[in-house]
């Protein structure tokens, strides 16, 4: 059976990334899912004298072998000021100082929200057009504005046309897995 990683890109503990990402997840037939959490990879700010040093983190490690051994990724961005959370990038920067590619080709299946209207647009972009460069195969994109106004914890996504959008993307991941 194929198997997905998926997680929302938050450390936050009531994250509607997280929330997200796993009921996306949940929406692929057919493959074994394991949902990570975040916090469960806490570790150093990473640092060039850190690295120098030899010490990469174990959950560094970890986190590298779940990306290397699944067959698919699904992640939801949080947008912080812009930008990935630091919870994810340090993550990212370690994970990048393991082996290349960072995201070892896999089909990935990059998504966003958030409570306002752009449904976290800028880091998606952001991750979309960056993640190829680092060995991320994107096959899939979508963002969520307005989470509380079009996701039901019960439903999943309640709003028609991005109903229709995330069915689309996802069929595009599903194929690819």
């Amino acid at each position: 059976m194929k198997k997905i990683i998926a997680f929302g890109a938050s450390n936050n503990s009531t994250s509607i990334n997280q929330q997200l990402a796993k009921w996306a997840a949940s929406q692929v037939e057919g493959v074994e899912i394991n949902l990570l959490d975040l916090n469960d990879y806490e570790m150093p700010i990473y640092s060039m004298d850190r690295e120098k040093a030899g010490d990469i983190p174990e959950e560094a490690v970890k986190f590298r072998k779940l990306v290397d051994e699944t067959d698919g990724i699904i992640i939801s961005f949080a947008e912080y000021n812009g930008s990935y959370s630091s919870a994810f990038k340090n993550i990212f920067d370690w994970i990048s100082r393991i082996s290349k590619p960072i995201w070892a080709d896999k089909p990935m299946f990059l998504m966003g929200t958030s409570p306002g209207g752009r449904g976290a647009r800028t880091v998606l972009e952001t991750a979309v057009n960056a993640f190829p460069r680092q060995g991320g195969n994107v096959v899939a994109s979508f963002s969520l504005p307005a989470f509380r106004d079009n996701f039901s914890g019960e439903d999943g996504i309640i709003s028609e046309e991005f109903r229709g959008q995330f069915e689309s993307e996802l069929a595009k991941f599903s194929e690819s897995v």
